[in-house]
C-alpha cells in the first residue's frame, strides 16, 4: 500500500484554534488557557488553586475539605473557560477557605490561594 501513496502531497495552509493529526496512530493534545496568560494575577490564582487541590488530596476528606475542593474545582474551571474568576466565585472561594480553617492555614498553597483571592477582591 505504501507504494500507492508515492507522489501524493498533503498541504495545510493554516490551523487556527485547533489541532490536526495526519496518519496512523497519531495523538493530538490541545491545552486551552484562554485569556489566563493575559492577567498575571489570575494565572497566579490558577496555579495556587491547582497546587492546593493537590495538597488537599493528601488529607483525609472531611466536609470542610470537600466543600473547599468543590470551590477550587469551580474556580479552576471558570478561569480556564473565561480567563478569570468572577468576584462572586472569589467570594465563595474565600468563604470556603475560611470554613476549612486550620487545615488550609497550615499549607503554603492554602496561604497562596487566600492571598491571591484577597488581592483580586481588592482588600
Amino acid at each position: 500500500m505504501a507504494g500507492s501513496d508515492k507522489g501524493r502531497d498533503v498541504r495545510i495552509g493554516s490551523v487556527t484554534g485547533g489541532a490536526v493529526g495526519i496518519g496512523d496512530h497519531n495523538t493530538v493534545s490541545v491545552t486551552n488557557n484562554q485569556g489566563v496568560a493575559g492577567d498575571p494575577a489570575q494565572a497566579e490564582l490558577l496555579a495556587a488553586v491547582q497546587t492546593l487541590r493537590a495538597d488537599l488530596a493528601r488529607f483525609v476528606a472531611s466536609d470542610r475539605t470537600a466543600g473547599l475542593d468543590a470551590e477550587l474545582v469551580a474556580a479552576e474551571e471558570e478561569i480556564a473557560a473565561s480567563g478569570a474568576a468572577s468576584p462572586g466565585r472569589l467570594a465563595r472561594l474565600r468563604d470556603a477557605l475560611a470554613v476549612a480553617g486550620t487545615t488550609v492555614a497550615t499549607l503554603a498553597s492554602g496561604v497562596a490561594v487566600a492571598e491571591s483571592v484577597t488581592a483580586l477582591l481588592g482588600g
